[in-house]
């Protein structure tokens, strides 16, 4: 059986993350663990995060440290959720904001076979900006595979 660590946050409920998670379903045994940083609210892409309404509007102060945990909680939930769905072997939780601290605590209790990480296009992606793909590789000796997620289904 292949075991894989997913590593994402906004692009959790991707289109492309979804079929490839289905492809490597198909291909043979596997179980999936995702890892969701809380990704400070602030530096959440808005195009791929609902806006965070208040009275008469939308929030104009930095939302609250811990609202970048609830929603990565929510995120989790519903990821796991629909994997499940679909016969997915898979868990997760949320993980420490900076993604490299995440999968290292992740990795410091499970086995896996290979990383995903899960990305907004490379124009939005902070990630890639941090070359986090490579950085994993390197750091983990692990194989790394980067899905780039352009859509997210809001199932």
């Amino acid at each position: 059986m292949r075991r894989y660590l997913i590593v994402a946050n906004q692009t959790l409920g991707g289109d492309e993350l979804v079929e490839a998670v289905r492809a490597v379903t198909a291909s043979g045994q596997s179980e999936f663990w995702l890892v969701v940083p809380a990704t400070p609210a602030q530096h959440l892409v808005p195009t791929f995060t609902p806006p965070m309404p208040v009275m008469g509007g939308v929030a104009a102060l930095p939302p609250a440290p811990e609202e970048g945990r609830r929603l990565a909680d929510a995120k989790l939930r519903a990821a796991l959720s629909r994997m499940t769905a679909a016969g997915v072997s898979v868990g997760g939780e949320v993980g420490d904001p900076d993604p490299m601290t995440a999968v290292r605590d992740a990795l410091a209790h499970r086995d896996v076979d290979e990383i995903i990480v899960s990305t907004l296009p490379d124009r939005l992606s902070r990630w890639v900006r941090q070359d986090l793909p490579r950085r994993l590789e390197h750091r983990f000796h692990l194989p790394v595979t980067r899905i780039t997620v352009t859509r997210v289904s809001r199932h």
